[in-house]
Order: structure tokens, then sequence, then C-alpha cells
């Protein structure tokens, strides 16, 4: 079975920075690109950023671009979210997930983690 695990999240003021992790059992995960996605109450499900398997090309939505910062480390099975000068409207659930093997970053994710709680708060 697949299955993604996030952590890392926490409760910090503005301007602070967390590292989110994404770490898979069951599949090696520099097979497929790893999304990052974040939800927040009352609010559609948001694409934040992608890695790609082959080449490591990376995606970022406009809001985090030069703030956020995603990696992956192959040898430990993890992707990681550097998240740098948080602010209030990064408040979300943030999930990683998977396509199907073969997929990247534009296609649909098939595997979801179970989300970890960011909440940016003075």
């Amino acid at each position: 079975q697949v299955q993604l695990v996030e952590s890392g999240g926490g409760f910090v003021q503005p301007g602070s920075s967390l590292r989110l992790s994404c770490t898979a059992s069951g599949f090696t995960l520099g097979d497929y690109p790893i999304g990052w996605f974040r939800q927040a109450p009352g609010k559609e499900r948001e694409g934040v950023s992608c890695i790609n398997s082959r080449d490591r090309s990376t995606f970022y939505t406009d809001s985090v671009k030069g703030r956020f910062t995603v990696s992956r480390v192959n040898a430990e099975n993890t992707v990681y979210l550097q998240m740098n000068e948080l602010k209030p409207e990064d408040t979300a659930v943030y999930y990683c997930a998977a396509p199907r093997r073969g997929g990247n970053c534009q296609s649909d994710f098939a595997s979801w983690g179970q989300g970890t709680q960011v909440t940016v708060s003075s």
C-alpha cells in the first residue's frame, strides 16, 4: 500500500519559519513527484508546490514564491517544504500527495496524507 505522512506543523508567529516533512512508506518516494496542498477553513484546497521525480523541477503558487522551498532527500524517502516568512494567510492544513506511478506534477494526485496543521498568529 502507498502511504504518505506529513509532519512539522505547529503554531508560530508571523515572520517565523517551519519545515514540513512528507515521508513515504509502501513505495519509493524518488519514483514519484510530490505535491503540497493546503486547505483553510471555508476555502477550497489549494495547490502550493510540487517537485517532480526525474529532473526535480519545482512549481509554486504565486502567493508563496520567494518564501517556500520544496526539496527532496530520496535516501530518506522524504520531501520537505521549507516555509519562511510565514504570514497569517498561510494558516491551513497542509497535505502532501502523489500521483499514480508514471505521473508528474501535472497529473491527478491519487494518494494523500492526513495533513498537518500550520497556524500563524500573533
